[in-house]
């Protein structure tokens, strides 16, 4: 029988020539594949030999003859009994365990989980560039001895053993080289892996990875699918610092970011205005004319922002930074004298400056800790504010200042030196010739002080302003100021702050407290040196209720009761720009109003501070002053994600009147200044902060103290402004 099998097979394959080459073939294959696996170990071209082995394997439960299913989390420990070293780990989901690398040896495998039988192998030898794969089944133990039992009571003994013990489990034992497993392989030969074009695109950097050619939904909107523009700056954009600038000469890590903002401001008033000896209408015999006034100003800023580093989270690694701004303006009034000293130059001026507001370099020193802390310096024309609401100091001036973090961002510093420039009076921008005023102002705010989500901030600050004789644009003296003894003075004055801004609980908090101490060389209206000793407190809190937000604000400059002493007790701030009681839908912060009979002004516009300074930005601080107390209650109201609404009322009233009476020759001046009230309406199109119009009207309603310098007129502001940015 068998030989004629043998007979039919050679006359099949003598018939089809194809099949017999193919058994041929398959024959030879074999034989070298049996040769292969009884011969010597081969290792792979470029592997380097190996000299340990692994374990790996499943663990299952068997359920029946038929069906298996794994057993996770099982507990896999493995002990080389020759040096007792041991290893250990465990099963996946799957019951899939894996133990490498190993060192060749003996063995003693046990598995354990709850609910099963241990699983003991006495002995399992590990040789050399050896993988032993098992699979190994686990016996369950009684449900009877599994269920959870009450504490058993030590009275009654050991308890007695029941059932039949517990069965050890079952394995399956497959062994083979551990160079030639894919799992195993750390340096796999080239010739083995896929050309790279067949696996990934090489792209020249992560910057210019094409967006699809896709879009999911035929509405128009805005989707990731979407083409960047040079003009659009709300996809990504070179000019918005999205990509590298010049990544062939700077790097993949430098980036442009150019913003551009035109802001065009519309402003009618009404303020106390004198008529004048030369009136501008006939009739004028009053001592108070027309205080109607209309002022227009557009001004476009340009930034040009070169930097190193990453456009998140990590601080730069260097920075380049030019801001230059234009402004042009035109003020009319219906007075004379009011746009220059001589009266010749009509109720009508128009002026225009250029003016460089930002022009510096920062370098990141050092690297404090892996949290991003850091330590940097900046030099040139910069934007400093020494408070969180603007209290001090705020403004652009040339200076030198070194800032970093601590603590994870918890603890920020700051040390500062500015040398002061000369201001353009009419649009309030740099000049660029110097001015004999040098500030040094440090600071520390510290998040979570006392409560988590409160953050107080300690400053000390010095102002040393020299004596010197300056004229403003318009023609007016302004250092020193037109009143009492008009002689040249210096000023050096040091002020302590401790303030803080946050919540405590639903309570939103923001406060201020700052000490002046100094001394002032020649004060105009002491007409002799003093020493300065002033303080201003401030405090607001405010309750978010839904879409409102619900606010009282105080606020507190001293006074000088006696102006003719050796001490100035009148509070004045450095350059202050505060944002408190209203701030710019406030017709006591917003608009200035001039001293009459004299060349001062009560308040300066964008102060709260009746300082009596000739002016705010080209004048000397003055601690010889009336000093305010001031009550605000007011509402901020979401309305809509895009529209916001303002409301808030003022009770203003001067700390002392004595610096006052002394200027004016006028006795008494009572207390009271009035009730300022305001409402305003921010608006955003776009939901961005790239088109803005805002609008406002604010009135002031003079008290007593009001009346007696001036009249009982209710004064009023209406102002437009609209700001785009790119």
């Amino acid at each position: 029988m068998r030989l004629a099998s043998s007979c039919a097979l050679s006359l099949l394959a003598f018939l089809i020539p194809g099949v017999g080459a193919a058994q041929a073939q398959q024959a030879q294959q074999g034989a070298v594949q049996e040769k292969r696996e009884s011969g010597p170990p081969q290792r792979i071209p470029r592997q380097k030999a190996l000299t340990t082995g692994a374990l790996d394997g499943v663990v299952r439960e068997a359920v029946n003859a038929g069906e298996q299913r794994p057993v996770g989390g099982a507990a896999i420990s493995l002990r080389n009994l020759d040096s007792a070293q041991g290893f250990h780990s465990s099963a996946s989901a799957e019951g899939i365990f894996r133990l490498f690398p190993l060192p060749p040896g003996r063995y003693e495998l046990r598995v354990e989980s709850e609910g099963y039988a241990a699983f003991v192998l006495a002995e399992i030898a590990l040789g050399a560039n050896e993988v032993v794969t098992l699979e190994i089944s686990l016996v369950p133990i009684a449900s009877a001895a599994t269920r959870s039992r009450l504490p058993r009571l030590p009275e009654l003994g050991p308890p007695v053993p029941g059932g039949a013990p517990a069965r050890p489990g079952t394995h399956r034992e497959l062994r083979h080289r551990l160079d030639a497993d894919p799992s195993y392989v750390e340096n796999p030969p080239p010739e083995s892996l896929p050309p790279a074009a067949d696996v990934y695109n090489v792209m020249a950097d992560r910057w210019n990875i094409p967006v699809p050619e896709y879009r999911r939904y035929a509405q128009k909107g805005e989707y990731v699918y979407v083409h960047s523009h040079w003009y659009d700056p709300f996809n990504r954009n070179k000019w918005k610092g999205d990509y590298p600038i010049w990544p062939s000469l700077l790097g993949q890590q430098t980036f442009l970011n150019v913003t551009a903002s035109a802001e065009t401001i519309l402003d009618g008033r009404r303020v106390p205005s004198p008529s004048n000896v030369s009136a501008a209408l006939a009739g004028s015999e009053n001592f108070f004319g027309k205080g109607e006034q209309a002022f227009f100003d557009e001004t476009v800023r340009v930034s040009f922002d070169l930097f190193r580093g990453d456009t998140s989270f990590k601080p730069v690694d260097w920075r380049v930074r030019i801001t230059p701004e234009l402004s042009v303006n035109d003020l009319k009034v219906r007075e004379l004298g009011i746009v220059g000293p001589d009266v010749r130059e009509g109720t009508n001026r128009f002026a225009y400056h250029a003016g460089l507001q930002e022009a510096f370099a920062e370098v990141k020193l050092h690297d404090l800790s892996s949290n991003y802390d850091f330590v940097s310096v900046r030099a040139g024309i910069q934007q400093f504010n020494g408070d969180f609401r603007g209290f001090l100091f705020v403004d652009e001036q040339p200076g030198v200042r070194v800032f970093g973090n601590l603590k994870s961002d918890r603890v920020e510093y700051n040390v500062a030196y500015f040398h002061f420039l000369e201001k353009d009076t009419n649009s309030g921008l740099n000049g660029f010739d110097r001015r004999h005023q040098q500030v040094v102002l440090g600071n520390i705010y510290l998040q979570d002080f006392f409560f988590p989500g409160y953050t107080a901030e300690f400053v000390a600050a010095w102002n040393k302003d020299d004596a010197s004789v300056h004229y403003d644009d318009n023609g007016f003296l302004v250092r020193p100021a037109p009143i009492g003894s008009v002689q040249p003075h210096g000023i050096r004055a040091g002020y302590f702050g401790w303030l803080g801004s946050g919540h405590i609980r639903r309570i939103n908090l923001t406060h201020a407290f700052y000490q002046a101490v100094g001394a002032d060389s020649l004060s105009p209206i002491a007409g002799r040196r003093v020493t300065v000793n002033a303080q201003m407190a401030a405090a607001e809190f405010s309750v978010d209720r839904d879409w409102t937000r619900y606010r009282v604000s105080l606020l507190y400059s001293s006074g000088d009761a006696n102006p003719r002493d050796s001490r100035a007790r009148g509070f004045d701030a450095i350059l202050d720009l505060p944002s408190f009681g209203g701030g710019i839908f406030s017709f006591w912060n917003r608009e200035g109003i001039r001293l009459t009979g004299s060349g001062v002004l009560l308040t300066a516009p964008g102060s709260l501070l009746p300082s009596l300074r000739s002016s705010k930005e080209e004048g000397q601080a003055n601690f010889v002053n009336p000093g305010i107390f001031l009550v605000n209650a007011g509402a901020d109201f979401d309305i809509t994600p895009k529209l916001r609404g303002f409301a808030n009322a003022n009770f203003l009233r001067f700390e002392r009147t004595e610096p006052l009476e002394l200027l004016l020759f006028q006795s008494p001046i009572r207390h009271t200044i009035g009730v300022d009230y305001g409402i305003g309406v921010e608006y955003r199109p776009p939901l961005t902060e790239n088109m803005v119009l805002t609008g406002g009207a604010s009135a002031l309603t003079p008290g007593q103290g009001f009346r007696d310098i001036y009249t009982g007129k209710t004064l009023f502001s209406l102002f437009g402004a609209a700001k785009f940015t790119f």
